[in-house]
């Protein structure tokens, strides 16, 4: 991510443009919230960006915090978060081969007074609040800054100092080295293997953005490990390749359901570049980072590709509509999610971002796209901040009801079969709904959570294809929920649908009928 202000085959279609062609009409979808979309936020660790805010909290100040902003995201429209993990090297999880972060607790190594796993906590708030949490690697940064002498004795690059070059005053992972790609998979796996995340989340570092006067130092390990190759750039290209394929082989053989995505830099190459490039002309991911972002989406690699076009609408240089098309052209059947920029109008740098309708109206733009899914904003406090009034257009408007993340059908396909035996009874103007676990899917997967949607008696039509009659979505089992959010007097009809991991739904109950008391 870049830190300024501080992607089953091609003849795949994703969910959202099955639905989008069969159901709905461009002109409708810039109107209406959306059953199936993507939402997500990103939390930046890394310098304390959005959270803790110091790494002088305790645990409590730092768990009340990271609840308050749940909740705001919530109260936004947010379905998914995008927690940084791994800054550089380190860890906001227990279960790590790492040292804990400085960012964490002021001192790298250090574990949180009194000791808790900031991960698992952050699960758990994120699926009590019907959110998915998306695990943020930052996979070859070791360190920040140049101060090595502050490093945990346990940190790697003390352990294993071959395995680094310095570049900006960094140390980074030399992606060459193939011990190097085997200890990044091994250290998500941790994560994979140990918590329950809803996906791996990659972002754009991989060899480092240019800084003038530099050069990276790893002549002597294309010696050593390049002979198949005459160009060294072609070499990096592949060594980057070698990672994503390989953590995409390991993520999915530990957990098919897990999802796994990247997040590179918006521009994968320019037309003056490449003939296949995009017609922009600005600092691009293929030639400077050696990262190959259209091959992994195309190579079936990742399931999500989250490209961060953090730029306006209509740029002569780097237009925002541009890339939106010309990555919709280059999804081959894997799910798109936009990056967008929030901080932009914070920062206050671009002059276009100054205008209320600049995000509001990138918004109705990937919504005219059926090849997009959503959005992931960064970061975290910009979208706090409501600038210019954003996040309310979100809340009030946009994301004014809820939605399901898109379904993933070549992870999964196959649905859960229906709750049976609803129940509704009232009591104190609430009513409480019961009803029957289904049994397992034909694939065996147990249901995983359940939406619960609410009619009017007038609503002569009892269809689940509008978000506007959900009234709770939960990524848990318990077969009961209270309805509070009802007048007296008044008569309900109420349907449930199963949800399986991948947000497959179910057929819905038989409605129940009920007056309130």
């Amino acid at each position: 991510m870049k830190l300024t202000i501080a992607i089953a085959g091609l003849l795949l279609v994703s969910f959202w443009d099955f639905r989008a062609t069969a159901q709905v009409t461009d002109t409708a979808r810039t109107n209406v919230c959306p059953k199936r979309e993507f939402r997500g936020v990103w939390i930046a660790t890394v310098e304390n960006i959005d959270w803790p805010q110091t790494a002088a909290e305790n645990t409590p100040q730092q768990q009340k915090e990271l609840i308050d902003i749940f909740d705001q995201h919530q109260a936004t429209g947010i379905n998914a978060i995008m927690l940084q993990v791994r800054p550089a090297a380190d860890a906001f999880y227990a279960k790590s081969r790492e040292p804990w972060s400085k960012w964490l607790t002021g001192k790298q190594g250090k574990a949180p007074d009194p000791t808790y796993d900031p991960l698992e906590f952050a699960i758990e708030q994120a699926h009590k609040r019907g959110m998915e949490l998306h695990a943020w690697f930052n996979p070859y940064r070791a360190t920040k800054d140049a101060d090595y002498a502050a490093l945990s004795p346990h940190h790697i690059t003390n352990i294993k100092p071959e395995w680094f070059f310095i570049y900006g005053g960094q140390k980074l992972f030399d992606p060459g080295i193939p011990e190097v790609r085997d200890y990044i998979v091994r250290v998500v796996l941790d994560v994979v293997d140990n918590y329950d995340i809803d996906g791996i989340h990659i972002d754009d570092y991989f060899y480092p953005y240019h800084v003038a006067g530099q050069q990276i130092n790893d002549s002597k390990t294309f010696a050593k490990y390049g002979s198949a190759f005459t160009d060294i750039r072609e070499w990096r290209r592949d060594n980057v390749n070698r990672l994503v394929k390989m953590l995409s082989d390991s993520i999915h053989h530990h957990n098919p359901r897990l999802k796994f995505g990247v997040s590179p830099s918006g521009i994968w190459a320019n037309k003056y570049q490449n003939p296949e490039g995009s017609d922009t002309r600005g600092g691009d991911s293929y030639y400077e980072l050696y990262a190959d972002s259209k091959k992994w989406v195309k190579e079936g690699w990742v399931d999500y590709i989250n490209p961060q076009l953090y730029r306006l609408l209509n740029d002569r240089s780097v237009a925002f509509n541009v890339l939106v098309d010309w990555w919709g052209k280059n999804t081959y059947g894997r799910h798109l999610y936009i990056g967008q920029g929030p901080y932009r109008i914070i920062e206050n740098k671009l002059a276009g971002f100054r205008q209320p309708s600049q995000l509001p109206n990138q918004v109705i733009y990937l919504r005219k796209n059926p090849r997009v899914q959503g959005s992931v904003y960064f970061s975290s406090n910009s979208l706090i901040k409501n600038p210019l009034g954003f996040t309310d257009s979100l809340k009030n408007n946009y994301y004014r009801y809820p939605a399901l993340p898109p379904v993933m059908l070549w992870r999964d396909s196959i649905a859960p079969n229906q709750p049976n035996q609803i129940t509704a009874t009232s009591v104190n103007r609430s009513v409480t709904l019961t009803w029957q676990q289904p049994l397992p899917a034909p694939d065996n997967e147990p249901v995983y959570g359940y939406v619960i949607y609410r009619f009017d008696e007038s609503d002569n039509l009892i269809t689940t294809e509008s978000p506007k009659k959900i009234i709770h979505i939960q990524y848990n089992t318990n077969a009961t929920y209270i309805d509070r959010g009802i007048n007296k007097g008044k008569t309900y009809r109420y349907v449930v649908t199963a949800i399986d991991r991948l947000k497959n739904e179910s057929e819905h109950s038989t409605p129940i009928l009920i007056k309130v008391e």
